[in-house]
């Protein structure tokens, strides 16, 4: 049965403040780091969408421009970082590289500016929680679910987290969707066979 909102918002304030206070946060982020960097060895997909590290969060930016240094000869890779929708509450993604012009969204957020909008083949999705079967926990303002339910295809979904945010009893709420694979510092915790 999947928690309630009051519940879930508690649940989010507590791992917040759980994933803060790690002391070994920055080593779990080179880890992951590593992990994610090993993921995307043999990934066939040249466009991924990902985040701005909030509250924390790990930093997926490092491994992803690695990722786009690495490709094959006449191949573009490119990275996105989220550009939100005030009215429809979902995201666009907009080209990001170090050095990049940036601005503050509309939540005070930074992203690109004036970059080219693209739809990523790949998204990477920040994890506060997750549980068993792709199942994610997130700040609870749905923007990644609108978005991946209006994408055409819908872009392979890989959520990032510290193991602190594992929820073994965590299950879906009625708009969620289930990503694809789910990666921590200690590697693939969860990848549906196909993805």
């Amino acid at each position: 049965m999947p928690a309630t909102e009051p519940d879930r918002a508690a649940l989010r304030t507590k791992l917040i403040a759980a994933r803060l206070a790690l002391t070994d946060r920055l080593e779990r982020a080179v880890q992951l780091q590593s992990a994610l960097r090993v993921w995307l060895v043999g990934r066939r997909e040249t466009s991924i969408g990902a985040y701005w590290p909030i509250k924390g969060e790990f930093d997926p930016l490092p491994a992803l421009y690695r990722w786009t240094e690495g490709a094959p000869e006449g191949v573009t890779r490119r990275i996105g970082l989220p550009v939100a929708d005030r009215d429809t509450r979902q995201l666009r993604f907009h080209v990001w590289y170090p050095g990049c012009p940036m601005e503050l969204d509309a939540y005070n957020i930074p992203k690109p500016k004036d970059t080219e909008e693209f739809a990523p083949a790949i998204l990477v999705v920040p994890c506060l929680g997750f549980g068993p079967g792709g199942v994610r926990l997130g700040y609870g303002g749905g923007f990644f679910d609108r978005t991946l339910a209006s994408l055409t295809p819908r872009p392979v979904t890989v959520g990032v987290s510290f193991t602190h945010g594992f929820l073994p009893l965590l299950r879906s709420s009625p708009q969620d969707l289930p990503l694809d694979a789910m990666l921590t510092e200690d590697g693939v915790m969860w990848q549906r066979p196909d993805a």
